[in-house]
Formats: C-alpha cells, sequence, structure tokens
C-alpha cells in the first residue's frame, strides 16, 4: 500500500503519523512495527515480567491508535507513545493485587540479559547466577518507580541524560538526581547481600 506513491516501510516517522492521525490503521501499523521491540523492552524494564510487558506493550499501541488524532507530526512518535505506556505501567504497578504476582514473575528480563548471558556449565557457577539475578531484581523491584524508570531508560535502552528529560518532560537535573538516588539504593541493597 503506498501514500503519494511512497510504501509505508518508506514513508518518513512525521509522514506516518499524518496518515495515522487521519485514520489511516496501516501507517498506523508502520509506526508500530518500528516502535514495538522498544515499547517492549520499556515495559519490561517497568514491569519486570515478559507476559506483563507484552500485554502492556500491545494494550499501549491499542490506546495509542484510538487517540492517533492527538499525534504531532512535527513531533516523535515515541516520547508521546511512551506517556501512554508509563502510565499502564504504572497503574499496573499499583494495582495491589498484581504486585504481589509481579514480584513472584519478576527476573525474566535479566535472564536475557547480554551482561548476564546464558547459564554457565559449571553447576556452582549456574546457581551464584541464579543468586545474583534474583539480589538484583529484589533491589530493582525495590526502588521507587520514578528511579526504577529513569535507571531502566538510562542503563537497559542507552539514552542520554538530555533524551530521558525530554521523554518524561523533566529537567536533566531531575534525571541526574533520580538516576543517582536509583543507582544509590540499588548498591545499598546489594549490599546488604554481600
Amino acid at each position: 500500500m503506498a501514500h503519494a506513491g511512497v510504501r509505508y516501510s518508506d514513508a518518513s516517522e512525521s509522514a506516518l503519523m499524518q496518515w495515522a492521525s487521519g485514520g489511516d490503521s496501516a501507517a498506523f501499523g508502520e509506526l508500530v512495527r518500528r516502535n514495538m521491540r522498544r515499547g517492549y523492552h520499556a515495559a519490561l524494564g517497568l514491569v519486570g515480567s515478559h507476559d506483563d510487558a507484552m500485554d502492556l506493550s500491545q494494550d499501549a499501541f491499542a490506546r495509542a491508535l484510538n487517540h492517533a488524532g492527538r499525534m504531532d507530526p512535527d513531533r516523535p512518535f515515541y516520547p508521546w507513545f511512551y506517556q501512554i505506556l508509563r502510565r499502564l505501567c504504572f497503574n499496573f504497578l499499583r494495582d495491589r493485587a498484581n504486585r504481589r504476582r509481579l514480584l513472584d514473575e519478576a527476573g525474566g528480563w535479566i535472564r536475557h540479559d547480554p551482561i548476564v548471558g546464558a547459564a554457565p556449565e559449571n553447576p556452582e557457577l549456574r546457581l551464584q547466577r541464579e543468586d545474583a539475578r534474583r539480589i538484583i531484581v529484589r533491589a530493582m523491584t525495590g526502588l521507587p518507580e520514578v528511579q526504577r524508570e529513569v535507571l531502566v531508560l538510562r542503563e537497559f535502552e542507552g539514552l542520554k541524560y538530555g533524551e530521558i528529560a525530554e521523554l518524561l518532560d523533566i529537567p536533566a537535573g531531575t534525571v541526574m538526581s533520580r538516576l543517582y538516588a536509583a543507582r544509590r539504593g540499588l548498591a545499598d541493597a546489594l549490599e546488604e547481600h554481600d
């Protein structure tokens, strides 16, 4: 399918947003295709569960489609989408019934972390890594949401301070202070297990 001779896969993000805001679901589908992995990983970093991250990122895209008319084609798509995704993730985390399940299921995202890598052949080393993984998950889930979010955006998504500030619509100094507090809280939590 094309608009003015341009295939969706070749169209600029701005053009796709303009078409999608006018009701073109195929254009919105291309925006989803380009951003689904990033959205999933952001949700995974915030909620810690593969299944929940899949559900929340898909729900966020569905909500974004329902509000596609509000997109501004002169601004990037992902920051607009991320605001929807983060609200869903934070609401999910506040749900007390889901919180217990979240803590039980957390850890899948670390299992696939390239730093942790595949389980070693040595059983003792494998047990040590599993213990380290559980400790890190517990420490991460113990951080306040706003700190965990900044930590995930910086360390797992690799965003710069200015990008995080723009994405969250907060000053860069706030990003730095939240990141400092998150790293400090994580370090303190990890020290308790030494």
